[in-house]
Order: structure tokens, then sequence, then C-alpha cells
């Protein structure tokens, strides 16, 4: 992606507030890249795991993927706190795995400009990290579920690749340079 297509989009009074949603398969760090570029952008940070209603959880919690009918309430979740919060004026970075075309889509329609980054990783690396993770309701176990459906941003998207085994900072420092270019 070219930097003048990951940009914000501008208005009248200037720069508007970013919308980014941090995706990726699970163990990739959408939550540790969402949470320290929220911070750097002085922006709204959204766990969409948190959104995920109980029965969601206790599915991925016996090992069960979820389908696209099951997400469908969650992405409207996720969808409908980025809106409240760019209606603020407020920037807002998002962490969802949006792993399908659709489910971006799904998500658009709540903000048309939103951003998306997404963490690029390796199975092996996935499922390594999401085995070491302590009290997350995802086994490790469900990982090539979701590489098995992962559709990654096409070229027409608004998005950006990054190498998730890269460390936060550093991807944080990418991301700002193509959302908010000097």
């Amino acid at each position: 992606m070219d930097e003048n297509a990951a940009q914000a989009p501008t208005g009248a009074s200037g720069l508007a507030p970013p919308a980014i949603v941090v995706m990726g398969v699970a163990g990739c760090g959408k939550s540790a890249v969402g949470i320290a570029l929220a911070t750097a952008l002085d922006a709204v940070f959204i766990e969409g795991d948190r959104l995920h209603p109980p029965e969601n959880v206790a599915r991925m919690a016996r090992g069960e993927p979820l389908t696209d009918q099951l997400r469908e309430g969650w992405l409207d979740a996720i969808g409908e706190q980025i809106q409240a919060s760019i209606g603020k004026r407020q920037g807002v970075v998002a962490a969802c795995s949006a792993l399908k075309r659709g489910y971006r889509e799904r998500l658009r329609g709540f903000c048309p400009d939103i951003v998306f980054l997404y963490l690029e990783i390796d199975p092996a690396t996935a499922r390594r990290r999401v085995g070491n993770r302590k009290g997350h309701f995802m086994p490790a176990s469900l990982v090539d579920s979701q590489f098995a459906i992962l559709e990654p941003p096409g070229q027409d998207e608004r998005a950006l690749t990054l190498d998730a085994t890269r460390p936060v900072d550093e991807l944080v420092a990418q991301a700002m340079r193509l959302i908010r270019p000097s």
C-alpha cells in the first residue's frame, strides 16, 4: 500500500481522527500493537475480544471455531464502538481479527475510512504464542482454523501489512509513518 492510501481522510478542519483496526490471526499481537498505537495516537482503544458474547467465548474455549453467523453480532459491536468514537471526533484503534474481506466490509459499514493494519505471522509462531498465553479463552488448537479462513487484505483495501514478528515499538513506528506522514 502506498503512503497516501493509508492516510486518514481530511476535512475542512484538517485531519480527521484515525479509525484503525489492527487485524490478524490469534497470537499475531493485535492487542499489544493496538494498545501501543492507540497511546501513540492519543486514541481510544477497543479490545475486540472483550466484546464477544459469552456464548462465543464458551464455544472458542471448547475449541469450536466460530461461524460467520456467530461473528456478525461481535463485528457489529466493534463497529458500533468505532462509529461512536469517530462521532465524538476521537481517534480509535480496535483489535479485531477481521479475517475475511466480508468481515472488514461489515466494519467499513460503520466507518468507511477504516484503515486495517494486518499483522502477518506464520502458523507455527502463532500457535506457539497462543500456547504460551495465560488466562485467555482462545486455545492454540483454533489457530489453524483461523488460517483456514484468512483472506489477507487485497491491494484494493485500505490496509497496511506488517511483519508481526517485529518488536511492537517498531510496528507502531511503521504504522505511524504511514498513518500520519510528516
